[in-house]
């Protein structure tokens, strides 16, 4: 990789579909937004993107995320105390002159916050529910339903989900958590690349372990 700079690197700005729409969101480097996505209120990492007809809210979302179509991030929540569970209770506003978003259910929904890692893989069709914090390197299976945390490095499925196994040996996991490589600059990311696609992760780790690369 002995590319002049200028060469190797593209245009960092995020890119954002047409018919995509977003809402007080805060986007990072290279972030891609696919066609007909929702988002509210969500920070996105560098590197991360959504595919199609996505949705997120209330999020905060790490670097190297992969977020595929159909899915939903912070699945809306409704007042089932309530004497209706309608949003007629909540955004009033929709149906009536006069009357306002109910502030206070807002910031209800707010406080529970979703809270996802770096290298994160949502797959297709996957809803994860209020509140719940996904570990760094996690995988989260097609269709599951995420109702509680997810441990980083682990896959789960199902609905709900569970665990299923560990991508890594927790040696191997601590390694990569101590690299931190989605902290590093795009330039060491480039050169790194090759190997990423032809070493075992020991050997990876072993080789870019080193400071001085």
């Amino acid at each position: 990789m002995d590319r002049p700079e200028n060469l190797v690197l593209k245009d960092p700005e995020p890119r954002i579909h047409p018919t995509a729409e977003l809402k007080a969101c805060k986007l990072g480097r290279y972030v891609s937004i696919g066609e007909r996505v929702i988002l509210r209120e969500v920070t996105v990492g560098d590197f991360s993107y959504f595919e199609r007809h996505s949705e997120a809210i209330y999020t905060t979302i790490g670097k190297f995320c992969s977020i595929a179509a159909n899915s939903r991030i912070n699945a809306l929540e409704h007042p089932i105390e309530r004497l209706t569970q309608h949003k007629i209770s909540y955004r009033p506003n929709e149906y009536f002159r006069w009357l306002g978003v109910d502030a206070a259910f807002r910031a209800r929904r707010q406080a529970k916050s979703v809270s996802i890692g770096h290298d994160v893989w949502i797959g297709h069709g996957a809803v994860i529910m209020p509140g719940v914090a996904i570990g760094n390197g996690a995988v989260i299976g097609a269709n599951a339903v995420v109702t509680h945390d997810v441990a980083p490095y682990t896959i789960v499925a199902g609905v709900p989900a569970k665990p299923l196994r560990q991508r890594f040996e927790p040696e191997i996991a601590a390694r990569i958590e101590n690299l931190a490589w989605w902290g590093w600059p795009p330039e060491k990311l480039a050169r790194a690349v090759p190997d990423m696609q032809a070493m075992p992760i020991e050997a990876f780790l072993d080789r870019w372990e080193d400071s001085t690369l």
